[in-house]
């Protein structure tokens, strides 16, 4: 008893899944609307559209990066204890300005010794030169006095230079980022101190697939959007890469912008809008024409009323067309609907005409 009803609730379910199918996961595929023809045969009702000659402009979108005109993690160049900190955190500094200083009473007091030591070796070399002049010494003696002035001035020089190595200025005039030591901090060679960039101008780096590479001009003006934004930007194009990217298949490209307000920011992501040269008379069709082979591409002609499948080639695409660099011809009626439905030879019936 208890078998059997297990096998009717077992049949209920199953009987319950196949109804939910049948009635809300099966949909129909759409299809081309058929009409009667003569003797029968049915005739696809779509629409087409007419090959003629337009003027393409050529452009292609590529995804960008803002970059600074100059960068430099900023380092000490010797280890030390910082006594002295200057760092203005998001603020611009100016070429030459103090950032950090380290002790340097060591070398300080070095500089004191030698410079006694230089005061006296005059003296001796002025007495000595006195008594050279009266015959009263050898030029040789003279001689060991004046190397040892010398050697004291080359030490003095020697001290001042590793003195400025423990200030820290900037090399360029910059925006400076956020600073990560402190006053007091012991630091080495080692040790980031900040980040300062230079941004005016910024640069955009972008890259472009390899068939435009030889499109690229240098001076040419492009055109970008950044995020949060609808302000558009204008830069130039500068310099490209010396050899395209085996990896991407892409030549990476920079161009420079005027950046006087500090409203672009670099490692901002830039939407580029690059002008390549244009064609006149290019014979361009709506994209949904195109129908993917595994020849190819291909699309239907209506030829003599008649769907003709035709073997096309493909250049330059935009957001609603594709241009058609083989295989139509001016005054050809390409089908734009319905085409995943049609056969060869298959009659159809234009109800639009673009």
């Amino acid at each position: 008893m208890k078998i059997a009803i297990r096998i009717t609730i077992y049949a209920l379910i199953i009987g319950l899944l196949i109804f939910i199918k049948i009635k809300y996961l099966t949909k129909e595929q759409p299809a081309a609307p058929m009409s009667a023809g003569k003797g029968g045969a049915q005739t696809a009702n779509v629409m087409g559209y007419i090959v003629k000659p337009e003027n393409l402009d050529n452009k292609i979108f590529a995804s960008g990066t803002l970059m600074p005109a100059e960068s430099v993690d900023l380092k000490p160049e010797v280890a030390g204890k910082i006594v002295e900190l200057n760092l203005p955190e998001g603020k611009w500094v100016n070429k030459g300005d103090l950032l950090l200083k380290l002790n340097d009473a060591d070398l300080q007091t070095q500089i004191r010794k030698i410079e006694t030591q230089i005061a006296l070796s005059r003296q001796t070399e002025q007495r000595l030169r006195k008594l050279l002049d009266m015959k009263g010494i050898s030029q040789e003696e003279y001689d060991v006095v004046v190397s040892q002035l010398n050697t004291y001035a080359a030490d003095i020089e020697l001290v001042k230079a590793q003195i400025q190595k423990t200030e820290l200025r900037a090399p360029f005039t910059g925006l400076l980022g956020l600073r990560s030591v402190s006053l007091g901090s012991y630091v080495n060679a080692q040790s980031s101190i900040a980040v300062l960039q230079q941004v005016n101008p910024i640069k955009v780096d972008f890259s472009v697939p390899e068939k435009y590479a030889h499109d690229i001009r240098m001076g040419e003006s492009i055109s970008f959007l950044i995020e949060g934004s609808n302000t558009v930007h204008t830069a130039k194009v500068y310099a490209a890469e010396t050899q395209i990217d085996p990896l991407t298949r892409t030549l990476k490209v920079r161009a420079t912008a005027s950046n006087a307000h500090n409203a672009l920011r670099p490692g901002a992501f830039a939407k580029v809008d690059l002008s390549l040269k244009g064609f006149d008379g290019a014979l361009m069709i709506p994209t949904e024409a195109m129908i993917p082979t595994l020849k190819g591409q291909q699309v239907f002609v209506a030829r003599n009323g008649k769907a003709t499948p035709i073997k096309v080639e493909t250049g330059v695409r935009t957001e609603v067309k594709i241009q058609i660099t083989a295989g139509l011809q001016i005054g050809d009626t390409v089908v734009t609907t319905g085409i995943m439905g049609l056969k060869p030879d298959a009659k159809v019936k234009f109800t639009t005409i673009q």
